[in-house]
C-alpha cells in the first residue's frame, strides 16, 4: 500500500507557519513518492481538488498500459484489418490515383528517371511491395479501369502494404489518448471515428500515398508525447531515444508529402512553448541548461530529420539513373547525369548560319511564324501593328525553322570561331518568309501589358535594332562564354532595345484567326521562370566547309557527374514550383470550407454494367461529431477565459491544463493540417483532409471526456530526478520566486466515467459502424440499384453515379 502523502495544501501551511521558505519535504518522502510514481509534478497547480470522479490509486500507470490496453489495441488492428483487406482485390483495374503512384512504382523498378511534386519516400515504399511482389515494372498504368490481370501486376500484394500501413493508423490514435491520460471510453471513442471512417479506409486500400503519410504523422505525435513524459528525467536514454524518434517520424512524414511540414508545424509549435517554459526563472534552470536544451532539440528535431529527409532524395537518385519521362523537368545539367539522355547522344554545338527549331520549355510549343497578318483592330478596340503573327504551335512544321544569323564580324574559317555562345546578340531569320523575328511597343493581342511579337522582312534596315535579341544561357553567368547547344542549353532571348523576354503561355489561345495557337509575346519579367526555351533541333549551314562534319551522328557523351546537393536543392525548387503550378480545374476537385462537414467527394472509379462505383466521401456521424466536438472545445475554452478575467473558475486547474496542453495539442494539430490550405491557390481534393480529420476525433475523444468526467487522471509522466532535484543541490526543494514550492509529491489517481457516459459513448459508436455499414458500398466497389444509390446521396452535394434521372422523378 502506498504510503501516506500529506495533500499540497496542508504542506504549504505547515510551511507558512514556521516561516521557513526552505522547508522541504522529507527524503524518505520523497524517495518513496518516486518509487510509486504518486507526486506533483511542477506543472501541476497547487489548488487542484479532487472530485468523487478521481479516485486515489495504489500506483501511477503513466496512461497506456499494455497489460490493461493491450487487448482493445489488438481488436481495433484486427478489425481494421479486416476492413482494410476484405475484398482487396476488387477492382482488378487501375483506380484513380493509381494512375500516377503505380506508375511511379514502374518507374523505380525500372530505374527511369520522373517528376513529381512529392518527396520520393511513401513511392519508394510502392516500389518496394512491387519489388517483393514480383512486379517488373511493365506496367504502364495509364488510365483508370485499365486492368491488372491481363498484365500480371501483383496488383493485391501491392495494396496490401498501404492497408498494412492503413491499419496501424487507428490503434496509434487508442495509444495516444491512452497516453494523454484519457479514459478508455474516451480512446475507444476516438479510435472509433477513425476506425469506421470510410474515406479513411477506402484511401488505404489502394496504391496511393495517405496510408503512409498519415501513419507517420500519428507515430509522430505518438512520439513526441512519450518524449514530454520523460521531461522529469532530461538528457536520460529514453529522453533522447523518444525525441530522436520523433525527429525521425517527423522527417517520415514530411518525406511522404511535403504537407508533412503541417506536422512540423504542429509538434514544432508545442516544442517552442516548452522551451518558453523552460526559460521561467522560477523552474530554476542556469541559462546553460537551457541552452543545453535547445541544442538537444534543435539535433533531434531539425538536424536528423534534415539527414533523413535527404537520405531518400540519395536513394532516389542512386536508383533512378537512367533518363525518363521526367527528364524535361530538370535543368541541362541534371539531365546529362542520366544514362541514355537525348542530351548525351544528341545535343550538338550551335553555329552562326545554322537553321534551329526552338521550343518553348513549359509549354512544348516551338516558336512559330507564318504569312497570317495580326488584325488591324482586336475586340476590344486596341489597335495592332497589322505584322506578320508570331505564335507558339504544338506540331513539327517547316514554319518553325529559324536562321540564326550573327550581328558580329566573324572569321572566315568555319569552325569554332563561329560558334554561337552565352550572352552574344543575334538575330533569327524566319526561313520560309525570309523576314527577321522582332519586337516592339506595341501590345500583344491577349495581354496589353505585353509587347507584340512579329516580324519585319529581310530587306527593311530600318528595324534593325528591333531584331536583336541577347542570348541567356541558363545557370551561366554574365561573363561565362559557353557554346549555345540543342538539346542541353535552356536559354532566354532578351530584346535588346526594350528588355523584354521572348514568352508564351498555354491559355488562352489565340482567336481563330491565329488558327487558335499560342500567343508570343515580350514578357517584362526577365526573371520569370517561365521564359526558358530549347533547341529542338539543328540543321548545319550547308554551306560550311565543316557542313559533313557537323551533320554526323554525334559520338555519345559520357554521363556527367552533378553533386548530391546541386541535385537535391535544384529538385526541391522544382517540386515547389510545379506543385505551386497545379491550377487547372477539375471536377472533383473542392475548398477546404466544404471538407469537415462532408459536403463533397471524388468519384474514383465506375463500372455501368452492375452500377458500381467507389467514391471518397467520410462517415457523416464521424465527421460531423469531430467538426461539432472541436466547436465545442473553442466554445468552452472561450467561456473559461471570460469567467476567470471576472475571478471566476468554473474549471479546476488539472483539467483546465489538460484541456488546454492535452486536448489544445490536438486542435493545434488540427489547424495546422487544415487551416493552411486555405492560402494555397493549387487544386485540393477530399482527402487532403484526412490528417486534419484524424486530429480532430482526437479532440472529439477529449472533449467527450471532458463533458463526461469532472477530474483527470494523475500523474502522466515518468518520475525522475527533474522532478524534486534543487537548482543548488539534490538535498534542497525547488521553490519559485514568491517562496512557493514547486514540486511536490502528490496521490496518484484514475477517473471513474459514469454509466451514462459510456451509454453515449456506445450509441456515437453504434451509430458511426451502421453508418459506415451503409456507405460502405462505395469504399468496396459493390452493386446498387438506382434507388440505394439516390438512399445513400445524404448530402445534395455529392455527386454519385447512377442517380435516378430528372425524368423519373
Amino acid at each position: 500500500m502506498a504510503p501516506s502523502i500529506q495533500p499540497q495544501a496542508a504542506v504549504r501551511s505547515r510551511k507558512a507557519k514556521a516561516g521557513a521558505p526552505h522547508d522541504h519535504v522529507s527524503d524518505e518522502e520523497r524517495r518513496m513518492a518516486m518509487k510509486n510514481g504518486t507526486y506533483f509534478g511542477e506543472d501541476e497547480d497547487p489548488d487542484s481538488k479532487f472530485r468523487s470522479s478521481a479516485v486515489p490509486v495504489s500506483e501511477s500507470k503513466h496512461g497506456l498500459t499494455w497489460k490493461e490496453d493491450g487487448t482493445i489495441i489488438l481488436a481495433i488492428a484486427l478489425i481494421g484489418a479486416a476492413l482494410r483487406f476484405w475484398q482487396i482485390g476488387y477492382p482488378a483495374q487501375v483506380v484513380f490515383d493509381e494512375v500516377h503512384f503505380g506508375k511511379f512504382a514502374a518507374y523505380y523498378l525500372r530505374r527511369e528517371y520522373y517528376f513529381d511534386v512529392h518527396p520520393p519516400f511513401a513511392k519508394m515504399l510502392n516500389a518496394l511491395a512491387g519489388y517483393l511482389a514480383g512486379f517488373k515494372g511493365d506496367f504502364e498504368f495509364e488510365n483508370i479501369t485499365d486492368k491488372y490481370e491481363p498484365a500480371g501486376v501483383p496488383y493485391i500484394k501491392m495494396r496490401a502494404l498501404p492497408a498494412l500501413l492503413g491499419t496501424a493508423k487507428t490503434p496509434l490514435v487508442y495509444m495516444i489518448m491512452r497516453e494523454t491520460g484519457h479514459a478508455r471510453i474516451a480512446a475507444l471513442l476516438s479510435a472509433g471515428l477513425v476506425l469506421f471512417d470510410t474515406a479513411q479506409t477506402l484511401q488505404d486500400r489502394l496504391i496511393l500515398l495517405d496510408a503512409a503519410l498519415c501513419l507517420f504523422m500519428i507515430l509522430a505525435v505518438y512520439s513526441y508525447i512519450k518524449f514530454y513524459k520523460q521531461r522529469y528525467n532530461e538528457f536520460s536514454f529514453r529522453w533522447w531515444a523518444w525525441m530522436i524518434a520523433t525527429g525521425v517520424n517527423l522527417s517520415l512524414t514530411m518525406s511522404c508529402k511535403m504537407v508533412g511540414l503541417l506536422t512540423f508545424l504542429t509538434v514544432g509549435t508545442a516544442v517552442l512553448v516548452d522551451l518558453w517554459k523552460l526559460l521561467d526563472i522560477n523552474r530554476g534552470l542556469t541559462m546553460r541548461r537551457v541552452a543545453k536544451h535547445f541544442f538537444a532539440r534543435a539535433l533531434g528535431l531539425i538536424v536528423i530529420p534534415a539527414i533523413v529527409y535527404m537520405f531518400w532524395f540519395w536513394v532516389h537518385f542512386k536508383i533512378l539513373k537512367h533518363s525518363g519521362q521526367g527528364d524535361s523537368f530538370m535543368s541541362s545539367e541534371f539531365q546529362e547525369t542520366l544514362e541514355g539522355n537525348p542530351m548525351l547522344a544528341q545535343a550538338k554545338t550551335i553555329h552562326y548560319g545554322d537553321e534551329i527549331s526552338m521550343r518553348h520549355k513549359g509549354t512544348g510549343a516551338f516558336l512559330h511564324s507564318h504569312p497570317d497578318k495580326y488584325p488591324l483592330k482586336y475586340d476590344d478596340g486596341r489597335i495592332s501593328s497589322q505584322g506578320q503573327q508570331v505564335t507558339g504551335y504544338p506540331h513539327n512544321d517547316t514554319n518553325n525553322i529559324w536562321k540564326v544569323v550573327p550581328t558580329i564580324a566573324l572569321p572566315e574559317e568555319d569552325g569554332d570561331g563561329k560558334i554561337v555562345r552565352n550572352n552574344h546578340v543575334v538575330r533569327f531569320l524566319h526561313v520560309n518568309t525570309q523576314s527577321y523575328l522582332l519586337t516592339h511597343d506595341v501590345a500583344s493581342p491577349l495581354m496589353s501589358t505585353n509587347e507584340e511579337f512579329t516580324t519585319v522582312p529581310i530587306d527593311d534596315d530600318t528595324r534593325y535594332n528591333d531584331t536583336l535579341f541577347e542570348l541567356q544561357i541558363s545557370g551561366k553567368s554574365k561573363t561565362s562564354t559557353a557554346p549555345w547547344q540543342s538539346k542541353s542549353s535552356w536559354f532566354k532571348l532578351i530584346h535588346v532595345p526594350t528588355r523584354v523576354a521572348l514568352w508564351t503561355y498555354p491559355e488562352p489561345l489565340l482567336p481563330e484567326w491565329a488558327f487558335k495557337q499560342q500567343e508570343v509575346n515580350g514578357n517584362k519579367n526577365v526573371n520569370d521562370k517561365t521564359n526558358l526555351w530549347y533547341v529542338e533541333d539543328v540543321m548545319p549551314d550547308q554551306d560550311a566547309s565543316d557542313y559533313e562534319e557537323r551533320s554526323a551522328p554525334a559520338a555519345p557523351r559520357k554521363v556527367v557527374h552533378m553533386s548530391f546537393f546541386k541535385k537535391f536543392v535544384e529538385l526541391q525548387l522544382q517540386m515547389l514550383q510545379q506543385n505551386a503550378g497545379l491550377t487547372a480545374s477539375h471536377p472533383y476537385a473542392s475548398s477546404p470550407i466544404n471538407w469537415p462537414f462532408d459536403l463533397s467527394g471524388i468519384s474514383f472509379w465506375t463500372e455501368n454494367d452492375e452500377q458500381r462505383q467507389i467514391y471518397l466521401i467520410g462517415n457523416v456521424v464521424s465527421w460531423w461529431t469531430a467538426i461539432l466536438l472541436i466547436s465545442v472545445y473553442v466554445g468552452i475554452m472561450g467561456a473559461d477565459i471570460l469567467a476567470r478575467r471576472r475571478g471566476l473558475r468554473p474549471i479546476t486547474a488539472d483539467v483546465r491544463r489538460r484541456m488546454s496542453s492535452g486536448v489544445g495539442f490536438f486542435i493545434v494539430g488540427w489547424i495546422f493540417h487544415y487551416l493552411p490550405f486555405f492560402s494555397m491557390n493549387r487544386q485540393l481534393f477530399l482527402h487532403h483532409y484526412l490528417p486534419a480529420q484524424i486530429c480532430g476525433c482526437m479532440v472529439a475523444g477529449g472533449v467527450f471526456q471532458f463533458i463526461a468526467v469532472e477530474e483527470v487522471a494523475t500523474p502522466l509522466s515518468r518520475p525522475g530526478p527533474g522532478l524534486a532535484s534543487s537548482a543548488k543541490s539534490s538535498n534542497e526543494t525547488r521553490y519559485n520566486a514568491r517562496g512557493e514550492l514547486l514540486s511536490l509529491p502528490r496521490p496518484a489517481t484514475k477517473v471513474v466515467v459514469p454509466l451514462a457516459a459510456n451509454f453515449v459513448a456506445a450509441a456515437l459508436l453504434g451509430a458511426t459502424i451502421a453508418m459506415f455499414i451503409y456507405l460502405s458500398p462505395f469504399v468496396y466497389g459493390l452493386p446498387l440499384t438506382v434507388e440505394q444509390v439516390a438512399a445513400r446521396k445524404l448530402l445534395s452535394t455529392w455527386s454519385l453515379h447512377f442517380m435516378p434521372s430528372t425524368s423519373d422523378t
